[in-house]
């Protein structure tokens, strides 16, 4: 029996790395003075590295650190990160982002079900509740637990943080569904056991989704519905038997 969903953020309740976090690092960088902009094709290879902080280590150690600065490696990327936190942030509360298609549907299935929600993501604590006011306050408050940001050692594709959100939980991985949209957050889940329904997103749409227990291209609203609250009950009850 189905009894928790614990849901990925970017690209599973809004499809944000094109519109959200790439603009925000363009329009932290630009406000810094920093000489990089971050195309749509460049973000995707960029998406390979979780995490936000991360990635753009990732592109400085690649390409090359701003140079005249006088704060140091960690500083730079830690007041970036900030300044871009706020920017997205204020992208969703602007209306720029909304939240993806069947998303507001399936919460409100599994509120009358019962079931208990979570959300494990990379995402800065702050941008993931911008995000989740988008629900409405009745919606936000039945999340029972949010695992963001910095709050594990290591970030997806390790399982940490499903390994966190067990102990959250407490509940068998058989009673428990992850939906993400990503590989690496498909590893992490599978990592910690945990069955994982995939729906993809703009940037993740080619990735290699064999281990997942299903793949759709959105949760889908009326009058196409693609995913319902049973079907994840089945997902749950196929890996018990398995």
């Amino acid at each position: 029996m189905l009894k928790a969903i614990i849901f990925d953020c970017d690209g599973v309740l809004v499809d944000t790395e094109r519109d959200g976090h790439r603009v925000g690092f363009n329009r932290a960088f630009a406000g810094f003075g920093i000489d990089a902009e971050w195309d749509v094709e460049l973000y995707r290879k960029l998406l390979q590295v979780a995490g936000g902080k991360e990635r753009m280590r990732a592109y400085f150690d690649e390409y090359g650190w701003p140079e005249g600065r006088e704060e140091s490696k960690d500083d730079l990327i830690a007041a970036l990160h900030k300044t871009k936190t706020g920017i997205t942030a204020a992208l969703v509360g602007e209306g720029a982002l909304q939240l993806r298609p069947g998303i507001s549907r399936i919460v409100d299935e599994a509120i009358a079900a019962g079931v208990t929600l979570g959300v494990c993501t990379t995402s800065n604590p702050r941008f993931i509740d911008a995000v989740l006011d988008l629900f409405g306050p009745e919606r936000k408050a039945k999340f029972a637990f949010v695992h963001a940001g910095d709050c594990v050692a290591k970030k997806k594709p390790d399982p940490e943080i499903y390994e966190l959100a067990k102990v959250s939980l407490k509940l068998p991985v058989h009673e428990c569904v992850v939906i993400e949209d990503s590989r690496n957050g498909l590893l992490a889940a599978k990592g910690a056991g945990l069955p994982c329904l995939i729906t993809t997103s703009t940037y993740t749409v080619d990735e290699d989704f064999t281990e997942a227990d299903r793949v759709v291209s959105e949760l889908g609203d009326e009058p196409n519905v693609n995913i319902t609250l049973a079907d994840l009950g089945e997902l749950a009850a196929e890996h018990a038997a398995a």
